[in-house]
């Protein structure tokens, strides 16, 4: 008989702690609706910043809107490629890139058999994917730092294209790489950049670069070629700007055509 009793209890909501909601009388009911739709619109809130990498931390959160909003003068590399084709013809034969994601680039230019092309990463690619692992292995794509000399004889390569590197270096360490990548080039030396404003370096990946980006205007570029005596190549811009508008590309990076050593 006791048994049922304390059963009976608990049916009534005698003890269960939120009997209260479970029971509540008439005259509570609004305020249990809008506690309810209150919390419905916070999940609400919480899902959709949590897709697009709004507000809040971790993988989907203010890190992946930095990443959301980060664009790559690498990844511009690619879509240039046509254009610097254009500009450069058959001088363009055997091409250097130097830049992170470097593998990317590199595989493009391979992948259509008109240039050779070799590769610098200038950080660690711990996280990169089979297909760069194997043009590391195979010399193509080395990984080095280049505030030190370039492991390559004078003039190897026709071209020397560099992108999302420079943007991290002080101008202590630009005076002595730019005259190394140009040291190393034959025909010219392409720097993609950003403009002032962009975001590039990902808040993830700070420790790796070990500073963030400088994004330098179009004048302080032109002051610094001039004060380290370096030239730009005044009818490879021409051609470009007019390569560019011809095929309707318009660059999200600053580009520099920059000569190289007689």
């Amino acid at each position: 008989m006791s048994r049922r009793q304390a059963s009976s209890t608990r049916r009534s909501g005698g003890t269960f702690p939120f009997s209260g909601l479970l029971n509540s009388k008439p005259n509570s009911s609004p305020v249990l609706s809008i506690v309810l739709v209150l919390l419905g619109a916070f999940f609400l809130i919480f899902y959709a910043f949590g897709r697009s990498g709004g507000l809040f931390g971790g993988k989907n959160g203010f890190v992946s809107r930095l990443e959301g909003g980060d664009f790559s003068c690498t990844f511009e590399v690619q879509n240039a490629i046509p254009i610097l084709k254009n500009v450069y013809g058959d001088n363009m034969q055997n091409v250097l890139h130097v830049g992170p994601e470097s593998c990317s680039v590199v595989s493009k230019f391979l992948k259509e058999g008109e240039v050779e092309a070799w590769g610098v990463e200038p950080y660690d690619i711990e996280d990169a994917d089979r297909n760069c692992k194997a043009l590391v292995r195979k010399g193509i794509v080395r990984v080095s730092d280049i505030k030190f000399p370039l492991p390559y004889r004078p003039k190897s390569f026709s071209h020397v294209i560099v992108s999302d590197a420079l943007d991290y270096m002080s101008p202590k360490y630009l005076n002595k790489t730019l005259p190394e990548l140009i040291r190393v080039s034959a025909d010219g030396v392409i720097i993609l950049t950003g403009y002032p404003g962009q975001q590039r370096a990902k808040v993830a990946q700070l420790s790796k670069f070990g500073r963030p980006a400088k994004m330098r205007s179009s004048s302080w570029w032109k002051e610094f070629f001039s004060e380290t005596a370096l030239e730009e190549n005044e009818a490879a811009v021409k051609k470009f700007e007019q390569a560019a508008s011809k095929m309707s590309y318009n660059p999200t990076c600053q580009i520099f055509h920059i000569k190289s050593y007689n």
